[in-house]
């Protein structure tokens, strides 16, 4: 048994073919669950991709899971509790437990909005990770 698993998602391009999502909400083109399909333990993560207009459908909120949405291409906007937050690519938003939120392509947008969700909950991080070991001294493996 390995310590590590390797799942090739495909280009950013070739996310909107995949159609997935959640068991308690529908099934979507642009949706890939990728800790559905990878033995993750203490984090989330979603490969998504949406069309001009096309947008998430309904609020929700976290009651103990932060969020982390990574935009990579096109151009949107994310409802956050009262705010409307216009985001493209290069756009990093972080949502806290118990904020709001929905999202949607912005509808004059000729790309597809693209974006990595990460999720985790649980005990917060250190700001330097205590349970790190380091090695100056193994080698490389090139």
């Amino acid at each position: 048994m390995t310590g590590y698993e390797v799942l090739n998602v495909g280009a950013p391009d070739a996310w909107r073919s995949h159609v997935g999502g959640f068991d308690v909400f529908p099934l979507r083109a642009g949706r890939r669950v990728v800790d559905h399909e990878m033995d993750m333990q203490y984090i989330g993560m979603t490969v998504n991709a949406l069309v001009a207009g096309e947008e998430c459908g309904y609020w929700h909120k976290h009651s103990a899971t932060e969020e982390v949405y990574i935009f990579i291409a096109g151009k949107g906007q994310m409802g956050l509790d009262g705010d409307l937050v216009n985001v493209q690519a290069g756009s990093i938003v972080r949502v806290s437990p118990e904020t709001w939120i929905t999202w949607r392509c912005d509808p004059t947008e000729p790309k597809q909005v693209q974006w990595i969700c990460v999720r985790s909950g649980g005990t917060e991080l250190p700001h330097v990770p205590e349970d790190a070991a380091v090695d100056f001294d193994r080698p490389m493996p090139w």
